[in-house]
């Protein structure tokens, strides 16, 4: 048995802590310089939306009936006669303050439209990831547990098809049906609106559905990979309980990928609410951002898009930090 001195002992843990300050400092510099790049690519490119759009933005909002003085008044207020740069320079400095403009139809802040709308569209994606997570999870497990070893060939079938066939419908079309059959037809749930718990079943089951379909065949593939791994039949050779090695043993090695594609998952139930929010009536940004583009206004667009981007890119980013830290097999120092 090999002994340390009490040197040796005292300057192994100061050189891992350098070696790991040292990995950590580099991956930090290396995940805030890439979100800030993205950062600057999505301010840069939701400034040259209201620019790439054919004609005079401000007529398209107001109507061309709009008297010209009108007008001129609303683009002299968003400073559009402005040099190009200047305008560009203008708007980096009101975001840096936290000012997203304001809307042309209802004259009211972006950013408190956006503060009003946001905590809906939250709530609807977080419970929807989570009711995805829920499912997914036990049920992949379940299925690699029970399908092992070709084992079952026939629930391996029924497992792989219908979780392709969820998973490739989109989730408005699942709204759409929901709302059919359990809103209209049956009377169990409200049909549209936000009042009370009733009302989040149906949108965030049409969220839901889909990325847990997704996920669950994930979780099935990696925990097949897993239960054929060495430690694995060590532990079954130690004649451990079943329960244990699935679920101790087997099952934090297996969530790697799964972590990995639900951050890409969460990031497209955000961006999904667009869609399932007008299905249902739902009072967030996705039914923001509809009616904004359907009334041309265009500042109102801007700023939903730029928040809608900003929460993508943020959750990648977690997720990305969140893997290096929980998997052990990952090499911070090159990332």
């Amino acid at each position: 048995m090999t002994t340390l001195t009490p040197a040796a002992a005292a300057t192994e843990p100061s050189r891992l802590a350098a070696l790991l300050g040292g990995r950590w400092t580099r991956f930090a510099l290396r995940r805030t310089g890439r979100l800030l790049v993205s950062l600057w690519v999505l301010v840069t490119a939701s400034f040259l939306m209201i620019h790439l759009i054919p004609g005079d933005p401000v007529r398209a909002a107001l109507g061309m009936t709009a008297p010209a003085d009108l007008v001129a008044a609303k683009r002299e207020s968003l400073g559009l006669d402005d040099p190009l740069l200047t305008q560009y320079l203008h708007y980096l400095g009101n975001l840096l303050h936290g000012d997203l403009g304001q809307s042309i139809g209802s004259q009211l802040p972006v950013s408190e439209i956006i503060a009003q709308r946001l905590p809906a569209t939250a709530s609807l994606a977080f419970l929807a990831f989570g009711v995805a997570l829920a499912i997914a999870i036990p049920l992949g497990v379940l299925v690699a547990v029970a399908t092992r070893r070709g084992r079952r060939r026939r629930t391996e079938l029924a497992f792989a098809g219908s979780s392709v066939v969820l998973g490739s419908i989109p989730d408005f079309l699942v709204g759409v049906a929901l709302v059919a059959v359990l809103a209209v037809n049956l009377g169990w749930f409200p049909v549209a609106g936000n009042d009370g718990a009733a009302s989040y079943v149906l949108p965030v089951t049409a969220l839901a559905i889909g990325p847990a379909a997704v996920l669950a065949r994930i979780v099935r593939v990696e925990m097949l990979s897993v239960l054929e791994a060495d430690y694995v039949r060590t532990a079954r050779a130690k004649r451990l309980p079943a329960r244990r090695i699935n679920l101790r043993h087997a099952l934090p090695n297996a969530v790697t990928a799964t972590l990995t594609l639900s951050g890409m998952l969460l990031a497209s139930m955000v961006a999904g609410t667009v869609l399932v929010e007008n299905v249902f009536a739902w009072p967030g940004l996705g039914s923001t951002i509809v009616q904004s583009i359907v009334t041309k206004d265009y500042p109102l667009v801007q700023g939903t898009v730029l928040v809608y981007g900003v929460i993508v890119l943020v959750v990648n980013n977690v997720v990305d930090i969140a893997l290096a830290v929980l998997d052990p097999r990952s090499t911070i120092g090159d990332s």
